[in-house]
């Protein structure tokens, strides 16, 4: 056996001697028959070292977290847009319901669509990868969510708003300190429902291109690599399973 060591460059050069017994049985020796030469390389590992399904898996696994991590935080930038929106607590009436009809309807619209739906269109727009996948779960949760926002808006106590106003308060201070003390437990409750929620979709969106884990799941099923599915199916359980404790 020949061992042959590479260059800095990972390069390697060696003679290859032909053994005169390979030639023994050879009918005509002035014809240069073929030879089949079998070559194994192995590198020496400095330590533990992910192999490439083991990187993807872990990759993948980083990217679902992220999505819905940035979109969840894109669809509590609305809660900003309801407090504006909301007639329950603002004397310009006519404007605000009109705003407050508008926006809902656009939300009820988006949320009758399924998330994996919206995240094909905007694979055709933006093409594959994670970007699109956290623009289609921003928009499904922005619809989920302002409507759990605006009802819980709707229910709050009128008492203390009335107060603050007695006391000649403009806008801005009745939700500072009418609106928003109320609000805060069940917007929080509600944010981290649909970061559980986010989390879970963000595997099935991958199977359309949307990136993250989903999208190399589809990948390995598709050249029976089933070795590396099971590795994601247990990535896929633990991050859900973290996400929800």
């Amino acid at each position: 056996m020949l061992v042959v060591g590479s260059d800095a460059n990972g390069a390697l050069t060696t003679p290859v001697t032909i053994p005169s017994t390979a030639t023994i049985a050879v009918p005509d020796v002035t014809v240069s028959p073929p030879h089949r030469i079998y070559l194994e390389q192995t590198r020496l590992l400095g330590g533990i070292e992910f192999s490439y399904v083991g990187g993807r898996v872990l990759q993948g696994g980083l990217e679902t977290v992220g999505m819905a991590l940035i979109a969840t935080a894109l669809e509590c930038c609305w809660l900003y847009c309801q407090l504006f929106s909301c007639p329950e607590f603002d004397e310009r009436q006519s404007v605000t319901y009109a705003i407050y009809f508008i926006i809902r309807t656009i939300l009820n619209i988006l949320r009758s669509i399924e998330s994996l739906i919206i995240a094909i269109v905007f694979v055709v727009i933006v093409g594959l990868g994670p970007f699109a996948g956290v623009l289609a779960l921003a928009v499904h949760s922005v619809a989920a969510l302002a409507k759990l926002y605006s009802e819980v808006i709707e229910g709050i106590d009128p008492g203390p708003i009335e107060a603050i106003r007695a006391t000649g308060a403009n806008w801005a201070q009745v939700v500072r300190y009418a609106v928003i003390p109320q609000i805060v437990p069940p917007f929080t409750a509600f944010t981290i429902y649909r970061w559980d929620i986010n989390v879970r979709s963000a595997t099935i969106i991958g199977f359309v291109g949307g990136g993250g884990i989903g999208f190399l799941l589809i990948e390995l099923i598709r050249i029976n690599n089933f070795r590396g599915v099971s590795a994601l199916f247990i990535t896929i359980a633990v991050i859900v399973i973290c996400s929800t404790t």
